[in-house]
């Protein structure tokens, strides 16, 4: 069901694709702007990029326009629909930050939260791992 779909589209290997082309392309396949239609956010340690669409979109239908465009193929480029997740990584934490401060706010509706089940504090690398009760609280 389209209404369902999640509203970002992971590309992998995006290696030979410089971060301007891979916009470029988003934007030729899409016929949308980057400037306000979506965003792109490049993890170049592992080679993927995920673009995530505030106009709303098939994005079942994108990436079946994706599997199947010329310039995709040629960068050796997939895509896909980003999977819901229970669980996401916050970085740069504050030392002194707990986890009671963590579950407060990523509960919190304001910020796009939902019910926290558990909160993994790595206070060696400033992170937490926040597990939600279901995926919807982890926009």
């Amino acid at each position: 069901d389209s209404a369902e779909a999640s509203p970002s589209v992971v590309f992998e290997n995006t290696e030979r694709c410089n971060p301007k082309c891979l916009r470029m392309l988003l934007e030729n396949i899409s016929g949308l702007t980057e400037d306000g239609d979506f965003t792109v956010e490049l993890i170049p340690e592992i080679n993927v990029a995920v673009a995530t669409f505030i106009k709303n979109i098939d994005t079942k239908e994108f990436v079946e326009k994706c599997s199947q465009h010329k310039r995709i193929r040629e960068f050796h480029m997939t895509a896909r629909l980003l999977e819901s997740t229970q669980s996401i990584k916050a970085e740069n934490l504050p030392e002194s930050i707990s986890s009671d401060y963590l579950t407060v706010y990523f509960e919190s509706t304001r910020n796009g939260g939902g019910p926290v089940a558990d909160v993994q504090l790595f206070p060696e690398e400033n992170s937490a791992i926040i597990t939600f009760c279901d995926h919807k609280g982890n926009s």
